[in-house]
């Protein structure tokens, strides 16, 4: 059967949030004192719910998925999911952090087609419609439309990861011409939400990720109306061959030019 955008868009809503709820039971079962655990219970079992679902509703589909093995098939494949169970695996095992998340992409033809990422812990999905982005709270309550605020004048908040913050991005503060605060946030996902809920101005990271830490948050980024590029400024990609896609640069249109001359300035841009 054809699907339609519409259908994916809230198929990939439907299945991060379920996730999440399985994610949020997970915790509760297993609990905290044993970290890796509760880590190996939460990556296995929302994986398994996840290509359980996209077999269901897509069957014809290909995956890539953290948790699963890399099929090469889906590099001829027209539609490709691209998941990650569990983004945040340090967080999601300490008691009482919000900041992980679940990542579930659609790449389509060349491109991101659709994305959701939730935020099980706050109880909230962020995701792409076919006008542009939402916010959806858990609870029943309307959701909102999401546009990516414009920074304070003469100020940045920039988020970088808890445990391995890019060495260049204190260089970087010292360069663009703002104030500049760093926010330490765990799982990638978190972070570019905190941009687009405006908790944060920026995300920028180099030194290793992989196309489903990021591809799910970029789609919505994209569909709010923010800057996503690599930090040379060219375009992600996504379904290629080698998943690895190491840096990333999540903003406002307006602070792109300064951060990515900044990172180019501190010489933070990889060799081509």
């Amino acid at each position: 059967m054809t699907q339609s955008p519409r259908d994916d868009h809230a198929l990939a809503a439907r299945l991060a949030r379920d996730a999440g709820r399985l994610l949020l039971e997970v915790r509760e079962e297993v609990g905290f004192a044993d970290a890796d655990a509760l880590r190996k219970a939460g990556d296995m079992r929302s994986h398994e719910r996840l290509a359980a679902a996209l077999a269901e509703h897509r069957p014809g589909d290909a995956v890539l998925s953290e948790e699963g093995k890399d099929d090469p098939a889906r590099l001829d494949a027209d539609r490709v999911w691209i998941v990650d169970p569990l983004d945040g695996t340090r967080e999601f095992a300490e008691e009482g952090r919000a900041d992980w998340a679940v990542h579930v992409a659609l790449w389509r033809s060349g491109g991101l087609a659709a994305g959701a990422v939730a935020l099980p812990a706050r109880g909230v999905t962020l995701r792409t419609a076919p006008d542009g982005a939402l916010v959806e709270p858990w609870d029943g309550s309307a959701g909102r439309a999401l546009r990516v605020l414009e920074p304070a004048p003469g100020r940045l908040r920039v988020a970088v990861s808890r445990t391995r913050p890019p060495a260049f991005v204190e260089a970087l503060a010292d360069r663009v011409e703002a104030e500049v605060e760093l926010v330490p946030i765990g799982s990638a996902g978190a972070k570019i939400c905190a941009v687009l809920l405006g908790e944060v101005d920026a995300y920028v990271h180099a030194g290793g990720q992989y196309e489903w830490d990021s591809a799910a948050p970029v789609a919505v980024a994209l569909a709010a109306g923010a800057h996503v590029s690599r930090v040379d400024g060219a375009a992600p990609r996504y379904n290629q061959e080698d998943p690895r896609l190491p840096d990333i640069l999540v903003c406002h249109p307006v602070s792109a030019s300064m951060l990515l001359t900044g990172i180019r300035d501190v010489g933070a841009v990889p060799p081509s």
